[in-house]
């Protein structure tokens, strides 16, 4: 049962093979074995989770259910729930209640699916391996001496050792697609606008991105069918007709199915610093491509070797003044001692905020003072510009975009985190889409065995032209009927103390 997909579990919920209350009770004794390891998850409320689930077996019997409803989904604790602490992995809000729903929270609301919890995040979605949380690192299920990648780290790890039926997460610089790959799932960034992100903490708001984080690309489509829509408390967001995002996934030719997609390899992705075995991995996963159909066309992206500073100036510069809001003063951490209004501040900064969110704040403002604008800020945001066109020429040739989702496998826990440019490189494939504003998802594609002889997933990412979720995620879901690889899950022992 846990490693059924979203469509199964729903049509055992409509057959009654199910109750509602019963598949939540089993992921929430999951999570109350596994997590005190895990640490996946950073607020659980057992009483509001199951009388949710109790609502959606009332709404199932009386013939009113959608496609998610019963369903136990894991929410990223950037999204504030109303009534649920909301924390953003940070000692600034430990104690934040959330007064009201993001809007994501509302989709799922609305659907009749179930609140689980809020999972662990790097602090303020910055960083790429869960370890800047002020609530603890979260360990890969796959090797628990291993990241799981992030900032999403306790969404992935959750999805990964079936502690969820799926989860979501947000991506601003590869956050989703990163972790999928580490952990060995489906991951989704959708383009930009297309996820409201009202009531979804602020890291740097031209690039931040809610997606679906689930075990295959079938499961994200009906994610998406409940994330996506136009919200007018969100001025970043589209104003488009609701799609069906699993519209293409069963109509294809069983011969050929991708017969005629053309499917560009930028060869800036398989240079150096690509890690021997994931790029094996990768050659095999297009080689299956082929055999589906698709023709392989080679594309350059020449500007994917600035997509780091670029980033690395922007989201800095946007984190510097969405992070301005937190001085003591309306809600948040306060210093318990200090002299004036000036000293409260720093204090309460000071003590609130970890190294890595101090470190971003200060190139941010940095960047964004009088002397060093025009020298650092506007060069990078015509940079921006540059790389989304490398995206635009690469498009007439090419239908998508693939190629690895991370560099390596998950690294050890501690390896890179006195390294912040070896942190940064981790993200180098997937940031360019965001500052394009593009699609992107990355696919469990195999394994690469690591130097102590550790198999650990590796993920292909796709990446489409703007609005063609549906397309990326039938060219997922074609290679998963021909794969296995979504449907493998690592192996947990049983804590000491649990039957």
């Amino acid at each position: 049962m846990i490693n059924s997909s979203l469509k199964t579990l729903a049509q055992m919920l409509a057959n009654k093979e199910i109750s509602s209350v019963e598949l939540t009770q089993t992921f929430l004794n999951r999570i109350d074995a596994y997590n005190p390891v895990i640490n996946a998850y950073i607020a659980l409320d057992h009483e509001k989770t199951l009388a949710q689930a109790k609502a959606a077996d009332v709404r199932i019997a009386a013939g009113n259910a959608t496609p998610l409803t019963g369903i136990p989904i894991a929410q990223k604790d950037i999204f504030c729930a109303e009534g649920w602490k909301t924390t953003c992995g940070s000692k600034m809000l430990e104690n934040f209640i959330a007064p009201y729903d993001a809007h994501v929270i509302t989709q799922f609301d609305h659907a009749g699916a179930v609140n689980l919890g809020k999972t662990n995040m790097d602090e303020f979605a910055m960083g790429s391996s869960n370890e800047t949380s002020y609530f603890g690192g979260v360990k890969n299920p796959w090797d628990f001496t291993r990241v799981p990648g992030g900032s999403s780290g306790g969404s992935a790890a959750a999805v990964a050792a079936r502690l969820c039926a799926a989860a979501t997460g947000t991506d601003t610089g590869g956050s989703i697609r990163q972790p999928a790959s580490l952990c060995g799932f489906t991951g989704l960034k959708p383009t930009y606008g297309v996820v409201s992100r009202y009531g979804m903490i602020a890291f740097a708001s031209s690039l931040d991105q809610a997606g679906p984080m689930a075990k295959s690309a079938e499961d994200c489509a009906l994610m998406m069918n409940v994330m996506a829509g136009f919200d007018e408390r969100d001025s970043t967001s589209l104003n488009r007709d609701k799609e069906d995002y699993t519209r293409e996934l069963y109509n294809s030719n069983p011969n050929k199915p991708l017969q005629g997609l053309r499917v560009g390899l930028p060869k800036e992705f398989f240079a150096d610093g690509l890690d021997a075995g994931v790029a094996t991995v990768i050659e095999d996963a297009i080689a299956e491509y082929k055999k589906l159909g698709a023709e392989i066309v080679e594309i350059s992206l020449p500007n994917t070797g600035l997509s780091i500073p670029v980033y690395y100036v922007l989201a800095p510069a946007e984190a510097s003044s969405n992070l301005s809001r937190y001085d003591g003063v309306r809600y948040g951490h306060r210093a318990s001692e200090y002299t004036d209004l000036m000293d409260m501040y720093c204090k309460s900064r000071a003590e609130g905020f970890g190294a890595e969110v101090k470190r971003r704040i200060l190139i941010g403002t940095y960047v964004l003072s009088a002397g060093y604008y025009d020298a650092y800020y506007l060069k990078a945001q015509q940079i921006r510009r540059l790389i989304a066109q490398d995206f635009e020429v690469a498009f007439k040739k090419c239908d998508v975009i693939m190629g690895p989702a991370a560099p390596s496998t998950a690294f050890k826990a501690g390896e890179k985190v006195d390294d912040p440019v070896a942190m940064y490189l981790q993200d180098i494939y997937t940031i360019s889409t965001n500052l394009a504003g593009l699609p992107g998802m990355s696919v469990p594609a195999g394994f690469a065995t690591s130097a102590d002889g550790k198999p650990l997933p590796v993920g292909l990412q796709i990446i489409g032209n703007y609005f063609d979720e549906a397309r990326m995620l039938n060219v997922a879901h074609q290679y998963q009927q021909v794969t296995d690889w979504h449907a493998q899950a690592p192996t947990l022992d049983k804590p000491e103390g649990n039957a």
